[in-house]
């Protein structure tokens, strides 16, 4: 239930008061998309030395197969499509709230993958020293790469989403969800690439590459999670009987 005598009206964006039973509701999903946010984040960051080719096409370039890709591109993409529900849901604070979360995330497991690199492993462990750095002696550095990457990533995709959806007056969920992913997936890419490769982690030699099908990887995805996006934000107003421009605020 919403009281229309406490709706406010700020640049196209109206902000309802709920009762506490969907206030609680909306809270845990919340809580749940963060989640899922952070964890895909950690989880890009752990996997991302192992590369794979999906091969529905047979085409190289810059001596790279398109769609050669790190597997922890596999995860990452979902962190913008939760930004983007957030964004429409929640409003830009919350989203801006649940990436600063993912940042800490982040540097925990940075801390953790370091500790686990210097404790010796035992005579008996399954994992070995040398086999655990191969998997994690680059995770620092990748985390580091990731991290830079990801702050201007998220909050572009952030900043771009909430302009569009103002210059629209709300209209067009479509064009805000694929414009701000396309050029902050683009961002993405480019920086991690550059610093990954200025690590040494990654040869020059395959920068334009790998780069080219990082970003048509990501602009497929982004294409195909659409309806998703729609599907999400169609359940989120039938639920908490959000109108036009209505975002959740205060949970």
């Amino acid at each position: 239930m919403f009281y229309n005598a406490n709706i406010i009206n700020l640049n196209f964006v109206i902000f309802v008061v709920m009762t506490e039973k969907d206030k609680s509701l909306a809270q845990n999903i919340y809580l749940i998309l963060a989640a899922l946010f952070i964890a895909s984040l950690v989880a890009s960051n752990l996997i991302f030395q192992k590369f794979f080719y999906w091969y529905p096409f047979n085409i190289e370039i810059f001596d790279v197969k398109l769609f050669e890709i790190s597997v922890g591109l596999l995860p990452y993409p979902i962190t913008f499509l939760i930004t983007d529900i957030l964004s429409e849901i929640y409003g830009k604070k919350k989203a801006n709230q649940v990436v600063i979360a993912g940042i800490f995330a982040s540097l925990f497991s940075l801390g953790i993958v370091f500790v686990g690199t210097h404790a010796p492993a035992t005579s008996w462990s399954p994992v070995s020293d040398a086999t655990f750095n191969i998997v994690f002696g680059a995770t620092p550095l990748a985390v580091f790469a990731s991290m830079l990457a990801y702050l201007f990533a998220q909050f572009i995709d952030i900043k771009v989403y909430h302009f569009w959806k103002d210059f629209t007056k709300g209209k067009h969920l479509w064009l805000r969800n694929n414009f701000s992913t396309f050029s902050s997936q683009f961002i993405d890419t480019l920086t991690v690439l550059v610093l990954l490769c200025s690590f040494k982690i990654i040869a020059w030699d395959k920068f334009l590459g790998l780069l080219l099908s990082g970003v048509l990887f990501k602009m497929l995805i982004a294409a195909l999670d659409t309806p998703f996006l729609y599907i999400s934000v169609y359940f989120f107003k039938k639920k908490f009987n959000l109108q036009h421009g209505e975002e959740i605020e205060n949970i």
